[in-house]
């Protein structure tokens, strides 16, 4: 059932309501459609078109209905009466895929607390046949005493599912706040669902990702390492799609799963180019990237799926010359080469500049240095030793900084100057390895 508010229904929606159904397992039989000015406080929908669902399901001898709106309970219970017939909101239907799609143990937990949460305000009247409506002494039925049963086991469940939670966001944030003190730039992947982002972390990384033409096909994040031109390391990392309407319960419970985007050095935002729809599409993903919090982190839109369009790859550029968007097709591999330049670019501006010296005797250090293109000039001391003056990621002078012989002179970040020898850097270089030992 697909009813549009003051406007005739789009098909796109109706299609990506079809495909949510067909994703969560079900055979869509018939469809029904309608409008109306304003949400009915009984069925959302009017008197008339309730009638008329509820006809269709038992002429298609339907086994549940599926509405592509919100609904409140009372209204999901009202529908439920007339039609006799199971009835799942958006919301419900999102939250079962994520729970047929959940394989890691915090997934798991975090679907569960968001059913919980979900179900816990559907519990009234939910045991109507054992319950007594007057009240008082000795008329009062098992009913209530159920949903308050029931009321007090979900309460329960849900706070040690929050406590677990818990203790699971502080080992994620343990293990962040150890890898931040050797800092390795990491790139997230972000967008709607079924933009083909599995397909490209696939192509980008070689992992055995789980690439299907559904919605919702990856839940949990997959993280690996890969290295751009010019040598540099990153950590790419592959998250739930997005969608409109995404239920904000969802986006509450999975605060710790999206940290890998809100976490990130840089944001690819995948983008489906045959997609008639991918301006809406941009638009929703960026509102749920505002609602945790990762509306600030850099981005490089990438449009994905241009053999669709039979467009060749390409780099968009801004006026001040910086990237901006990159088309590109992850299932033929069009345009990868552009997107790793474009991500080793945009990358190179979270570089520092330094100056560092060395003995004469590191010439392999000075010729991966120079392979790497990252010495801006170089000078001779009058001892033989060698001072140049390098631009590289945090990441890579902290590894200078441990490498025996090297003198880290000056630093200087993006926005200001780092200056004398005890350098942030070399501070933090000798604090890690402080901890290594």
């Amino acid at each position: 059932m697909r009813l549009g508010l003051g406007v005739q229904v789009d098909p796109e929606d109706l299609h990506e309501f079809t495909q949510l159904a067909v994703s969560a397992g079900a055979v869509p039989v018939a469809t029904v459609t309608g409008r109306r000015d304003r949400p009915d406080s009984r069925y959302f929908l009017g008197s008339g078109k309730a009638e008329e669902l509820r006809a269709v399901a038992h002429a298609n001898d339907a086994e549940v209905i599926l509405i592509d709106h919100a609904l409140s309970p009372s209204q999901e219970r009202n529908l439920e009466k007339l039609i006799e017939r199971r009835v799942l909101d958006r919301n419900g239907l999102i939250l079962d895929i994520f729970a047929q799609r959940a394989r890691s143990f915090e997934g798991k937990l975090e679907v569960e607390l968001a059913q919980l949460k979900h179900i816990a305000s559907r519990l009234v009247r939910g045991w109507t046949h054992l319950e007594r409506q007057k009240g008082g002494i000795g008329l009062r039925g098992p009913g209530e005493t159920q949903l308050e049963t029931d009321r007090r086991i979900i309460a329960q469940r849900v706070r040690v599912l929050t406590r677990r939670l818990a203790k699971i966001g502080q080992q994620r944030e343990t293990g962040r706040q150890t890898r931040a003190e050797i800092p390795v730039p990491s790139l997230a992947l972000v967008g709607y669902t079924n933009a083909g982002k599995s397909t490209l972390f696939r192509s980008l990384t070689g992992a055995d990702a789980y690439v299907a033409d559904q919605l919702f096909a990856t839940l949990d994040p997959t993280v690996r390492r890969i290295t751009l031109p010019g040598g540099t390391a990153v950590v790419v990392a592959d998250t739930v799609g997005f969608i409109r309407e995404l239920p904000h319960e969802l986006v509450a419970a999975f605060q710790s799963t999206l940290t890998e985007a809100r976490a990130a050095t840089l944001l690819l935002h995948v983008v489906d180019a045959s997609n008639p729809r991918r301006t809406e599409h941009t638009q929703a993903v960026d509102g749920v990237l505002a609602e945790i919090g990762a509306q600030a982190i850099p981005q490089i839109l990438v449009y994905n799926k241009i053999d669709r369009l039979a467009l060749a790859p390409r780099i968009d550029r801004d006026a001040d010359g910086r990237v901006t968007a990159v088309w590109i097709s992850a299932a033929t591999g069009a345009g990868l080469d552009l997107l790793r330049q474009a991500v080793a670019e945009r990358l190179a501006r979270f570089a520092r500049r330094a100056r560092l010296r060395m003995p004469a005797a590191a010439g392999a250090l000075r010729s991966r240095l120079y392979a790497a293109q990252a010495v801006r000039s170089e000078t001779s001391g009058d001892d033989g030793s060698l001072e140049l003056a390098v631009e590289l990621p945090d990441l890579e002078l902290l590894q200078l900084a441990r490498t025996a012989g090297v003198q880290i002179l000056e630093v200087q970040g993006p926005d200001a100057p780092c200056s004398a020898p005890d350098t942030y850097l070399q501070s933090s270089a000798r604090a890690s390895a402080a901890k290594l030992r």
